[in-house]
């Protein structure tokens, strides 16, 4: 007699993709262990759960500026000292700082707002290396996922201030960048504080993307404001105005 073929339920679908890059490096992406859908719909509720209390956090602060930038460059570095002066004046100004939590260009311009009275919020993350919360913060809230991070790095700033940073700035620019350009968040802001680091890839965004292959619009460019000091950040920020979260 002919068995009927049986259906695949839908965990056992959702569980024939690896997890991970490292069950595929290894080898190990078959059925056995792939997580179940019980921990796929626990993690779906760690997401949400993020958000809300993200949303939460973010509620209960004003007039907010996002900074980021590097993790690595030291305490005493030029653009920490200017991270750190942006701090200040943006807390002398009545402004909240929110960073990413952890050290580098972060830590200095959570330190520049604590030490001068004002608010210094912290959205940390828990990494494998560098990451760990700074000492000044007056609120701060952990991640585990960088996307939910991300959503409320980006969510309510009246500004976007970014300093030399790795990949990690780079992702945050662009995506900043991208939710202007296609209307998905109201015109913002977006600073890169730093002549020398931003002005080459500018450039290459002006001359490769823009004019050789055209696939950006020249104009898109003007989404991005270069300016060389702390104080010049300042000047466009302390004109900018408080919007809804998007």
């Amino acid at each position: 007699m002919r068995m009927p073929k049986q259906k695949m339920s839908f965990s056992e679908t959702i569980c024939r993709f690896p997890t991970c890059a490292a069950d595929i490096e290894a080898g190990q992406n078959h059925l056995g262990r792939m997580h179940s859908m019980n921990e796929i719909t626990w993690r779906i509720f760690r997401i949400m759960a993020e958000f809300v209390d993200g949303f939460q956090f973010l509620s209960a602060s004003k007039k907010e500026v996002t900074v980021l930038g590097s993790a690595r460059l030291k305490s005493g570095s030029k653009w920490c000292i200017e991270a750190e002066t942006f701090g200040k004046l943006c807390a002398k100004g009545g402004f909240t700082i929110i960073t990413g939590g952890g050290p580098g260009i972060m830590e200095a311009a959570n330190k520049g707002a604590y030490e001068s009275g004002g608010e210094s919020l912290g959205l940390n993350i828990q990494l494998p290396m560098e990451q760990r919360a700074n000492p000044y913060l007056t609120r701060g809230k952990g991640f585990h996922y960088f996307f939910t991070r991300k959503v409320m790095l980006s969510a309510s700033a009246q500004a976007y201030i970014f300093f030399p940073g790795g990949f990690g700035t780079l992702d945050e620019l662009f995506e900043m960048v991208v939710l202007v350009q296609t209307g998905k968040m109201q015109t913002t802001p977006i600073v890169v504080v730093g002549r020398d680091y931003w002005t080459p890839l500018v450039s290459w965004m002006r001359e490769t993307l823009a004019r050789e292959y055209e696939t950006i619009h020249e104009e898109d460019l003007g989404i991005i404001t270069i300016v060389d000091s702390a104080k010049e950040a300042w000047e466009i920020v302390r004109k900018s105005k408080e919007r809804e979260m998007f």
